[in-house]
């Protein structure tokens, strides 16, 4: 019994294209197709698979577990489809949407500032930067890389690791001016620690006092959820804050922070990952690029490294 042929790349960027765009009629709008003839092929391909992808309701969309699953690898194959066709052709340059997510912090203090150069390197690829200091699943918020500080937990994303950086306790001129710099950890007691407001693997603040490391806890008045604000914070006299290296340099250079307590800084250090789904080997050019490009320019940057 001979075969019928199935467009199967058809069907799943037909199916991409509905999740996506949230439902029939604005998925066949952006391909061209009628309504029905997009429900009718997410029914075909649906009859073929033997499983329901989709709930269908006259409000909302939502994929079934199995519809889930099986638009994350279309996704995937449809990448590797484009990657092969575009490297096929005369004009290989990377190009594409690449989406990157990261804490207010690094976007403001090291993604941003690279952004023009990376736009003249790679003009045709076009970057979607979103900023929050909240840990996203990359799937969900359809990131292709998200940044993150400090330690990895376990889980399927490939890291890159970009940098390392140290801690530092800081404080505005004017705000040690009126308060008094701290000489032994246990003055700190005396001054306002700025915090943040969600919970960190680290809570407390270690110095190192005899050999030995002590952890200050951190209380004040003020609390953020992000370490740009923070640090802004910090320059404007509200009190001290610990901080990473790479966010107060600039500061510190200009004057606008002093560090503090720093023959009692114990040293420790944080890493910077890039962080993807997918298999380092086969990622499209667009995202090869962007890792490629941020890893060369931070190996370069004195921020970063063992002694940073």
């Amino acid at each position: 019994m001979p075969r019928i042929e199935v467009n199967r790349s058809g069907e799943m960027e037909v199916f991409v294209q509905v999740f996506e765009r949230g439902g029939f009629s604005a998925a066949a709008r952006g391909m061209g197709m009628t309504p029905s003839a997009v429900s009718k092929l997410v029914s075909r391909l649906e009859a073929r698979l033997g499983v329901q992808l989709v709930h269908r309701s006259t409000r909302k969309l939502q994929l079934t577990p199995e519809g889930q699953q099986f638009y994350e690898r279309s996704v995937r194959v449809l990448a590797d489809i484009d990657e092969a066709e575009r490297s096929a052709t005369a004009d290989a340059a990377p190009r594409g949407r690449v989406s990157i997510n990261t804490s207010v912090a690094v976007g403001m203090q090291v993604l941003v500032p690279l952004v023009p150069d990376f736009m003249r390197e790679h003009p045709q690829v076009q970057l979607d930067i979103v900023l929050t200091d909240r840990v996203v699943d990359l799937m969900d918020e359809r990131a292709d890389i998200a940044i993150r500080w400090g330690p990895l937990p376990s889980s399927d994303l490939v890291a890159r690791k970009l940098g390392e950086t140290r801690l530092v306790i800081v404080g505005s001129p004017d705000y040690l001016a009126r308060q008094g710099m701290p000489r032994k950890p246990q003055d700190l007691l005396k001054h306002q620690r700025l915090d943040f407001s969600y919970r960190r693997r680290v809570p407390d603040w270690p110095l190192r006092v005899g050999g030995q490391v002590v952890e200050v806890p951190v209380q004040g008045n003020v609390r953020a959820g992000d370490g740009e604000t923070l640090r802004q914070l910090a320059v404007a006299g509200a009190g001290l804050v610990r901080l990473s290296r790479y966010q107060v340099q600039a500061d510190i250079d200009a004057g606008r922070l002093l560090p503090v307590l720093e023959k009692h800084n114990p040293g420790d250090s944080a890493p910077l990952h890039a962080v993807y789904l997918g298999k380092a080997g086969r990622l499209p050019s667009r995202v090869r690029v962007v890792l490629d490009f941020l890893q060369a320019r931070m190996a370069a940057d004195p921020r970063f490294g063992p002694a940073a």
